[in-house]
């Protein structure tokens, strides 16, 4: 992976963020004395420095000033307070030089960015300071992340590689439109968790027919991750590979069929599409 010779400051020290932090290090993408943290909880921000030897600053503006690339990775519903106080003391009129932002916030449109950053700045300057979004999942946590990204119209094919350098460091990632990020949330986003719980409907059942919990959760846990090794090896489908499992007459099938007669893809699909939903409403 090639090394990022950028200073890339985090505002906002959560899980998302140390993760983004310690996958740049490990994977040598950018190495501590480049890397710097804002965050209100100094705690978090402790746990940073002792483990990685970054730079922890004080002050979000401070991060701006020092940085190439800002990382937004504070919640949500924390976007608006922190931009609000960076446009009061002027921060983003003050800057002189070239930066990149990239949001990893979920559900927060690129536009609100442009409100608070682009406020009273000529379009020169925007073109010096393009804005990027990103959609990440919880692998990220363990380096097999998935991430959506998606730019604003002052971005450069130059500046979403220096972004998906970033992100692939812990993971995959896809370029996409902003208006493709509700489906991005709904599939990758939110996806973690519709595996869990299928997870837990494939252990429930292991118990059920006699199987120890313990036992239940590894056969479990080693299936799924071995059957999706084998989805990524034999580049076929996912429908073909399951019709291969599936043999007339057999165990499998007798299965299948339950799934099919109570429309469990059906289902699934509307769950996906729900999620999306609401991931439009909440950015609205």
């Amino acid at each position: 992976m090639p090394e990022l010779l950028h200073k890339i400051g985090f505002i906002g020290a959560g899980n998302m963020g140390q993760a983004m932090i310690g996958a740049l290090i490990k994977s040598k993408c950018s190495v501590p004395s480049d890397l710097f943290v804002c965050d209100v909880v100094k705690k978090q921000t402790d746990i940073l420095k002792k483990t990685y030897g970054i730079t922890v600053l004080t002050d979000n503006g401070a991060v701006i000033d020092a940085c190439d690339v800002i990382i937004f990775a504070v919640k949500p519903q924390s976007v608006e307070q922190v931009l609000s106080e960076l446009k009061d003391a002027a921060v983003f009129k003050k800057i002189s030089g070239k930066k990149i932002f990239i949001s990893i916030a979920a559900g927060t449109p690129i536009k609100k960015f442009e409100n608070y950053i682009y406020d009273a700045i000529e379009n020169d300057r925007k073109r010096q300071m393009p804005i990027l979004r990103v959609m990440p999942n919880t692998p990220a946590l363990v380096l097999s992340g998935m991430s959506g990204l998606c730019a604003n119209s002052y971005a450069t094919s130059e500046h979403i590689e220096i972004a998906k350098t970033i992100l692939t460091s812990m993971g995959k990632v896809i370029e996409c439109r902003e208006s493709d990020m509700d489906a991005v949330t709904a599939v990758s986003g939110s996806g973690p968790a519709y595996c869990f719980y299928l997870v837990e409907a494939m252990i429930e059942a292991g118990v059920k027919l006699g199987i120890s919990p313990e036992d239940a959760a590894v056969m479990t846990a080693a299936t799924l991750k071995g059957s999706l090794i084998l989805l990524e090896k034999q580049k076929i489908s996912a429908e073909e590979l399951r019709k291969k499992v599936t043999s007339p007459g057999g165990t499998t099938e007798a299965a299948i069929k339950v799934l099919e007669d109570n429309s469990v893809k059906q289902i699934i699909t509307q769950a996906v599409i729900a999620a999306a939903q609401r991931s439009k409403e909440l950015s609205g």
